[in-house]
């Protein structure tokens, strides 16, 4: 490493930006993602709940109040509650029994689980980056002068 501080001083400052502008961002994307898949979680438990008091109530017809959005709800009779659609990602439904439903979320929940694990493992190397580049940066602008 050269001992001229002129020559010093770029380094650092292209290693902050690299610091600010390309790992902050990557663990952003990175903690959002983990966000949607933990949201996308919680919604496919609500729908399993949803289905286990639909067994245990067994009602056929079921009366309901759909919401058609901004708060309007309508009243709805759904004849046959013995199969529901459901959503296997990428804007495909497939018609599922009960059953077959609760088999299904189960697995897609231990699926984007791990999915959510691997993204708290990329996260947490990305942070010790960011600690290890401000480390060093700090003991690089040590040997900087003030002067300069």
């Amino acid at each position: 490493m050269t001992d001229d501080p002129n020559q010093l001083l770029p380094k650092i400052q292209q290693c902050e930006t690299f610091v600010n502008e390309v790992l902050r961002n990557k663990l952003k994307n990175c903690l959002i993602t983990r966000e949607n898949h933990q949201t996308e979680i919680q919604e496919y438990l609500q729908l399993k709940k949803t289905i286990e008091n639909l067994n245990e109530l067994d009602v056929n017809p079921l009366k309901t109040k759909v919401d058609l959005g901004c708060g309007f709800f309508v009243q709805a009779e759904v004849p046959d509650v013995s199969t529901i659609l459901v959503s296997i990602g990428y804007g495909f439904f497939l018609e599922l029994t009960r059953a077959e439903a609760c088999s299904f979320i189960t697995k897609k929940v231990d699926q984007i689980s791990e999915r959510v694990k691997a993204l708290e493992e990329e996260a947490s190397h990305i942070n010790a980056d960011i600690k290890m580049m401000i480390a060093t940066l700090g003991q690089l602008q040590s040997y900087i002068p003030e002067s300069v």
